[in-house]
């Protein structure tokens, strides 16, 4: 060859590098088509074939359908309380199952006074408002509450774009894997081919993701245990426990500080007796003066 494999693995390697940052960095909300491949130098293996780019890339189509779908990552949070943690539980589930949709984790405490709860779900984007209607009326009072959506449709587009370099890339490398005659080049093609294919898993991946959560939308509601009406919140067990709880510390505390003075009785013991014998001797001089 003309130009060894290593050069050419290295331009298709530049090319999909700069077209990825292109890709990234483009603010515009059509999805870009994907650069044009490098031309290779010529030679006995290359010379009767085409250029390396795919044929059937379609820099149309889908793209512009993605364009115009908006992809909107909804999310919402409650506070309630309710009557029963656990009837609510069960009637929060039946609600994501009507609006098809699931329970992705639920628990709930019950080794206190008044129990807690809490169960998220997923439900299709547009029974969001539906859904969120429903859980406040399940509530004796809802105490906390919050949406947030979030627009990724740039992220997404961003992304597509990515993929078809990467795809485009990869048949690159497909075509020169057909070229290589000996083992090396072999590798060399085959090691550059898994990079791109795990890019282009990576991006998938993160299409899928935001398709997930712009299709299905989070609701998190956690549950608290409502006081009866008419209860007095003056506890006199709970008051004694308290002054009982008050005695304990106040005598760990005497405790301590006993603790701290025998343990530096020597030390203190030591300078009680040097005050004591300094405090004898001046008495001792002041009766064998002379008087004046």
């Amino acid at each position: 060859m003309k130009y060894s494999l290593k050069s050419v693995l290295m331009l298709i390697a530049l090319a999909a590098l700069l077209a990825s940052i292109a890709c990234s960095s483009q603010s515009t909300t059509s999805s870009p088509s994907p650069s044009a491949p490098p031309s290779f130098p010529s030679s006995k293996s290359m010379s009767a074939d085409r250029s390396y780019a795919p044929e059937s890339n379609d820099a149309g189509g889908s793209g512009e359908t993605s364009a115009t779908d908006r992809k909107i990552v909804r999310t919402g949070s409650i506070t309630m309380e309710v009557s029963d943690i656990s009837k609510s539980q069960a009637d929060i589930t039946a609600i994501a199952g009507q609006s098809k949709g699931y329970v992705v984790s639920s628990n709930q405490r019950a080794d206190q006074e008044y129990p807690t709860g809490y169960i998220s779900i997923r439900v299709p984007a547009g029974s969001f408002n539906d859904v969120m209607q429903k859980l406040r009326a399940l509530a004796v009072k809802v105490t906390y509450e919050n949406t947030n959506s979030q627009d990724v449709t740039e992220q997404y587009m961003d992304l597509d774009a990515q993929l078809k370099n990467y795809q485009a890339t990869e048949a690159q490398y497909l075509e020169l894997l057909k070229k290589a005659d000996n083992v090396k080049d072999i590798l060399e093609v085959q090691r550059e081919l898994s990079n791109v294919r795990g890019n282009i898993e990576r991006v998938k991946g993160r299409m899928q993701y935001l398709e997930r959560t712009s299709d299905m939308s989070l609701v998190e509601v956690t549950l608290n245990k409502s006081r009866p009406l008419g209860e007095s919140t003056w506890d006199v067990g709970g008051i004694f426990k308290a002054a009982v709880d008050g005695l304990i510390v106040l005598g760990q505390i005497v405790l301590g500080i006993l603790i701290w003075l025998l343990v530096f009785s020597p030390v203190w013991i030591i300078v009680l007796v040097i005050v004591f014998l300094v405090r004898r001797k001046k008495k001792a001089q002041a009766k064998s003066a002379p008087p004046k």
